[in-house]
């Protein structure tokens, strides 16, 4: 499967942070100004440097992750920024996102956004409720919060994500419905809500912390879907919701295997089924600029894989027709047994293409809930 596509995504990675979150396993560590400064830098080198390679390709997205990219200053923004328009061509609709921690959003830094051409930003709440924010290791309260949606909507952001966490130390049923509410009277575009996992290396893999038993997140998962869509938001990925036509396009980039370049440390990328990442070490990043690692043509078994089981994270599923236009073969032919059987025991549903939607196969209400053991039927290994 060759993507024939022009369109790309740029991902920029900015691997910097005031505090390390208790629960946080990306790439990420509290840095000194020159530091920041001296990446800014490199990162431009490396933008302008590989931009060659993607002439061809008309850039879509523009996705500034962390780490807490609010952490640079308003000029280091704003020359990052200037180079990515000096060297691609950017859609006169490019969706431009930027994640925000309340705790490092000033005004002056979120009218830089806006001057630079920012039109998304994704802010990092996790919770309403302090106990909360303190037990995870944020580095912001209830009160920051609230006055970086209010800077933000009076700057003229209209297309702003709030992320939201569950099944984290402290929370109840009544704190959960609580944070869930206040967000949803706020009215912002796009909400995203993720349980918490302890990832190997973090300070909570370490010494777990006590958490809701799994009784209890399963009721907030159930509440979550069903506070938010009473509010008006649709659920169109496992874990994210949005008004109507404010899907972040960035992430469907990744679901849907369409092409991204990343840059800076750790930063991935996927190219024409070529996979590859940058190396992580921030010193040899500084020192000599990215590393590529892990240079991976994918194979036609593995592009199989990532279409299933990233596409079936979507509410509306994988297209029948797409997969055997790529892979010229039907689901049934590769995963034979398998479709019917999730759709017979409730997981999977299949809408035909006579009922006008191209014959499609997603994830029931009760697949969601166990989506990774549906998915893990779609590896081919």
């Amino acid at each position: 499967m060759k993507s024939v596509d022009n369109k790309l995504s740029l991902y920029i990675h900015i691997p910097f942070c005031m505090q390390k979150c208790f629960y946080c396993d990306f790439l990420s560590a509290p840095s000194s100004g020159e530091v920041r400064e001296r990446y800014v830098k490199r990162l431009l080198q490396e933008i302008k440097e590989e931009s060659g390679r993607y002439k061809k390709y008309k850039i879509t997205t523009v996705f500034f992750g962390g780490g807490t990219p609010s952490i640079l200053e308003p000029g280091q923004i704003l020359r990052i920024m200037r180079g990515i328009r000096d060297w691609f061509e950017l859609e006169d609709d490019c969706e431009i996102s930027i994640e925000v921690n309340p705790g490092s959003a000033s005004v002056e830094k979120i009218k830089a956004w806006r001057e630079a051409g920012f039109n998304r930003v994704s802010i990092g709440f996790q919770s309403l409720e302090d106990g909360e924010l303190r037990a995870l290791g944020r580095i912001h309260n209830r009160r920051e919060c609230f006055q970086t949606y209010e800077s933000l909507v009076k700057t003229g952001f209209n297309n702003i994500n709030i992320d939201l966490m569950t099944a984290i130390p402290g929370q109840t049923m009544e704190s959960c419905l609580r944070t869930l509410k206040t967000v949803t009277a706020l009215a912002p575009a796009h909400i995203s809500v993720y349980s918490l996992i302890l990832e190997e290396g973090t300070p909570f893999f370490q010494n777990p912390p006590v958490l809701p038993d799994e009784d209890t997140e399963r009721e907030m998962y159930k509440m979550t879907n069903d506070v938010l869509s009473a509010a008006g938001y649709e659920r169109y990925e496992i874990s994210n919701y949005a008004k109507d036509g404010y899907a972040c396009r960035h992430n469907q980039v990744y679901w849907q295997r369409g092409n991204y370049a990343g840059f800076g440390t750790g930063a991935a990328s996927l190219i024409e089924n070529v996979r590859f990442h940058n190396g992580s070490d921030l010193d040899t990043y500084l020192l000599k600029g990215p590393q590529k690692e892990n240079v991976c043509q994918l194979s036609l078994q593995e592009q199989m894989e990532e279409f299933m089981f990233l596409g079936l994270r979507m509410q509306k599923g994988v297209s029948e027709e797409e997969f055997r236009a790529a892979f010229g073969k039907s689901v049934d032919q590769v995963y034979p047994g398998i479709v019917t059987k999730y759709v017979e025991n409730g997981l999977l549903r299949r809408v035909s293409a006579s009922a006008g939607q191209g014959g499609r196969i997603a994830l029931t209400e009760r697949g969601i809930d166990v989506s990774n053991v549906v998915m893990a039927d779609f590896l081919l290994t």
